[in-house]
This record gives C-alpha cells, structure tokens and sequence, in this order.
C-alpha cells in the first residue's frame, strides 16, 4: 500500500508572545542608546559602534546567543528570534554588528557541527558577546555562489564588520580558519561605504596564524548555511526599515501643514503610503516565512530566503525613498536620518546578493527557465 505523502507543514507568521517579549526589550534598549541624533553624530567617526550598546544587546538581553544552544552557553531560540532582533536593528540602523557576527559567524560555526574543540569554545565566546567573528568574505556573496575563497597572502575587499571584529573565519582552499584580528600577518583597511552604520573593509592576510576548523567540503557547506541564515534574516532588517521609514512618514505627514491641513490629508500622498503600507504587509509575510522555514530547518528555506530577498530589498529601497520625498526638504538634510535609511536599504540591496541573482535562483529552484 502506498503511503501518501504528508503535506509541508504550514509556515508560522505570527510573532509568539516570547517574541514580542524580546522585540520591546531591544526597542527600549535601542530608544536609550541608539536613538537618531546618536546614530547620525556615530557615523561621523571611523567606527560608529558603541561598545557598552553591543555589551547590552549582546550580553545583556543576552541576544548574541539566540541561536547557540544552551549547553554552548547561548539561549537555545531559533531564527525566529533573531529576525525579531534584526527587525529593531533595522528600525534604528543601529551601528552593531549584529547580523555578520551573531547570525552569519555563529551560523556558520553551528554547521561544523562540533560539541567541542576551537569551533566549540569559540561559539561560548561569540554567545556571550565578549568576542565578536566575521566571515572573510565579501558582503555582497550570494549563498549559492560561496565558492569564494582567500588565497594566501591575498585579499578580500567589502568585508562587513571586520574593522571590529575580534576573528576572522577565512574560507581557503584547505578548509576553514579562525584567525585573531590582532595577528600580525592581518591587515584591515576600512573602506569608504555608502551605508556609514555598516563599515566595510579590505582584508590581507600575508602569513597570519590560524587554527584550522574544518576541511574544504565541510568548510564549504557551512559556509553556504552562514550564507543562507545571513540572507533570510537581513530580510528582517529591510523589513524593520521599510516599517520604520513609513511610520515616520505617515507621523510628519499628520504634523505638517500647507494650504492650512495636514499634507496626509492629500489625496495623492494617502495613495503613496497606502500602496508602501501594501508593499510591506507583504514583505513582513516573507519576512516571517523566510525566519520561520530557516528556524524549522525545511528544505524549503533556500526558495523562501530568495524569495524574501527579491521582495523585501525592494520594498525597504521604496519606502526609503518616499521617506526622503514626502518629508520635502527637511528630508534632504543630514540633519534628519532618513538618508541613513536610504543608505542602509540600499546597501542591503546588494548584501548578500542582489535582488536579480536571487530572481534566477527562483527560477532554478522552481524549474522555471528565466527570461
């Protein structure tokens, strides 16, 4: 007798009570620490980041280790957990090193698979926040193209984070190493990035020390998960903008006069926002699958991180823009923070692969031939 086949579990898009739990304490923490005037008078230096918001974030909520186990000192949650966390990041633009350090490291740790060992010891490290880790390798990789390697003595440009972080997890052709930021033989050169929250960097490594983690299939496929885990959470970001950029600007509308009535009030405008409150509705749908299906482990989650990424990018580089418009000349200036948004949403466009690669990886998972 045939047995048929169950059918996939159907996708959870509701935040848990936990969830909305967690999501206030990082708002609140965020409003204190990270509000708009910080944010903007940080990004005027080198390194935007605020130690003692990281050691709050990361070791006080304890947000470092969502995803790290309990028995390898994390909290034991899932993916779900951390896209809530991302979603407030996203809302602030908060200069943390969140998403390359607690999701695409930790991550991609994780897949080495190891209860103990360097992996092991390092991952207590990054859960606890003392230590943050950042994958060598440029941010704009896609997950299906993480064939990217560091050659020795050579480098790697566009590297998210690296100018704080305290490891460095290089893919090379041997396998997987962690090699100390502070190593001699490690040269980190910021770069100048259009999105001033989120410094990039060019990395050289001529003859640094490193322990090695894992062999080069093993390597490779972790490699892909850290990928794939940064992908489907920087959705979460982009929604965390596209919601903060029309909350925003539905509040100046209300307060902005002409004419002797609230700019809101015109037509036109009403339909603007009406169709960027539909374009997120749905974005925070694929948002939430995206999270849901990496937290379940479903076979699915490569479709559903691509399909987050060709709608979610787009939706937070729209809602940016109409932020700056529709706020008029108030929004042009470097006072107000609605050009740190534009900036992040349209770096995270390209993060982690662009909108377009991630249209043909559709394609491909669908058996649909592109155009």
């Amino acid at each position: 007798m045939t047995v048929p086949a169950q059918p996939p579990a159907t996708p959870d898009l509701l935040y848990s009570q936990d969830e909305e739990d967690l999501r206030s304490a990082v708002r609140a923490l965020l409003a204190d620490r990270a509000d708009a005037p910080t944010v903007i008078a940080a990004t005027e230096s080198d390194t935007p980041y605020d130690p003692e918001l990281w050691a709050s974030l990361a070791g006080g909520i304890g947000a470092a280790g969502l995803l790290v186990p309990e028995k390898l000192g994390g909290q034991g949650a899932s993916h779900r957990e951390a896209a809530v966390v991302l979603e407030e990041l996203g809302r602030s633009v908060a200069p943390a090193p969140y998403l390359t350090s607690s999701v695409v490291a930790t991550e991609t740790l994780l897949a080495l698979g190891g209860q103990d060992g360097p992996s092991a010891a390092l991952l207590r490290d990054l859960a606890s926040g003392a230590r943050t880790a950042v994958l060598a390798v440029s941010f704009a990789t896609q997950p299906a193209g993480a064939a990217a390697l560091v050659p020795p003595g050579g480098t790697v440009r566009g590297v998210a984070d690296a100018v704080v972080a305290d490891v460095l997890l290089v893919p090379t052709l041997e396998g997987l190493y962690a090699v100390e930021a502070a190593d001699p033989g490690v040269a980190v050169r910021p770069l100048v990035p259009l999105d001033l929250t989120r410094p990039l960097a060019a990395v050289t490594l001529t003859g640094a020390a490193g322990t090695l983690l894992a062999d080069a299939d093993t390597s490779a496929r972790a490699v892909r998960r850290g990928l794939l885990a940064g992908a489907g959470l920087l959705a979460s970001e982009q929604l965390g903008i596209a919601e903060w950029c029309l909350a925003e600007t539905v509040r100046y509308t209300r307060e902005r006069h002409q004419f002797n009535r609230p700019v809101g009030s015109f037509q036109s405008l009403k339909h603007r926002m009406a169709q960027l409150w539909l374009e997120i509705v749905s974005a925070r749908a694929a948002a939430r699958n995206a999270a849901d299906a990496l937290a379940t482990g479903s076979t699915d989650a490569p479709l559903a991180v691509a399909v987050a990424q060709v709608h979610c990018s787009g939706v937070a580089v729209h809602a940016a823009e109409e932020c700056v418009q529709l706020h008029g000349g108030i929004g042009m200036t470097w006072e107000h923070p609605a050009h740190l948004y534009l900036k992040r949403a349209k770096a995270d466009s390209i993060a982690c692969g662009s909108a377009g690669s991630y249209r043909q990886s559709v394609a491909e998972l669908v058996e649909l031939p592109a155009p």
